[in-house]
């Protein structure tokens, strides 16, 4: 294959995956209507971590399970756990559309936090794309207007989360196998999850209910993996920009599903956050800080 259409390949595999995670929350909003939250996210995660195993033991055994950092490998499922939670939280209160724009600044937050916590310099024209960003996520949001619920402000919260996911990530990807990592992570969420499943199980009664309930963890499951093959084909700097194609077919999920179409402020925010967003993240895999990766639930 050559150089060009390896990267093509990956410009789609890595489309696909966001396509993936889009319907991933669409599907979630739309099951957790009747199904338990906690039960939803037990099987979102309990799905992928047997899927993964199944796919990649027979052929590597307890090798895929060799880590030079498990307590960051337990960390790291712990903070995705965390944020998949506050995700289907917040997408009960929110359009899918919406929720997706302002969960996509977390490569803005990254940057805050590697000014502040991390010491690192950031340039005057990465400070304009973070305002930029914040200021399309108020536009969505619009405190003090007739459309405001604090609710909204739930997604500040998961944007923290992972984002500390992701500056995490990014170190673990320097010696760490993807695989071994998502493997860890299904695991990880599976066992967090089983923990709470005692008091907050509610068994479906009805077949759509099961059917969303695969869909869930099937879009996550190949989503994942449809990253890893875009990542193996073209430079993260390349894929970067793509990725927030998700906020599209996330309006379109909320479109075809709940017949919600944004109005014309949240579309501007919407486009302002995807714009200094993909900016912003296309600097930061071009000085080599961070991985940056799609939201998903």
């Amino acid at each position: 294959m050559s150089r060009r259409a390896g990267t093509l390949a990956g410009i789609g595999f890595a489309i696909t995956a966001v396509a993936c995670f889009a319907t991933l929350d669409t599907t979630t909003k739309y099951i957790t209507a009747s199904v338990s939250l906690l039960t939803a996210l037990w099987f979102r995660y309990a799905f992928q971590a047997v899927l993964t195993t199944a796919v990649v033991w027979p052929g590597r055994g307890r090798r895929v399970l060799r880590t030079e950092h498990l307590r960051f490998q337990l960390l790291r499922g712990a903070l995705l756990f965390a944020s998949s939670g506050l995700a289907f939280l917040c997408l009960r209160f929110m359009p899918v559309g919406e929720f997706t724009a302002i969960v996509m600044i977390a490569p803005l937050v990254i940057t805050l936090l590697a000014a502040t916590s991390l010491g690192e310099r950031v340039s005057p024209l990465r400070w304009l794309l973070v305002v930029g960003g914040f200021t399309g996520t108020l536009i969505v949001i619009r405190p003090g207007g007739q459309a405001f619920d604090w609710m909204l402000l739930l997604p500040l919260a998961l944007v923290a989360c992972n984002a500390w996911f992701q500056v995490l990530t990014s170190k673990l990807t320097r010696t760490e196998d993807p695989i071994t990592m998502q493997l860890y992570t299904g695991w990880v969420g599976t066992l967090l999850a089983s923990l709470t499943l005692p008091f907050a199980w509610t068994t479906p009664t009805a077949w759509w209910q099961w059917a969303g309930m695969v869909v869930m963890g099937l879009t996550a499951s190949v989503g994942h993996f449809l990253l890893i093959l875009a990542y193996a084909r073209a430079p993260a700097a390349t894929l970067t920009p793509y990725l927030y194609a998700q906020i599209g077919f996330a309006m379109l999920g909320g479109w075809l599903v709940f017949s919600h179409v944004p109005d014309q402020w949240s579309i501007l925010g919407m486009s302002l956050v995807a714009i200094c967003g993909a900016a912003g993240a296309w600097l930061t895999v071009r000085e080599s800080r961070v991985v940056v990766q799609p939201i998903e639930a």
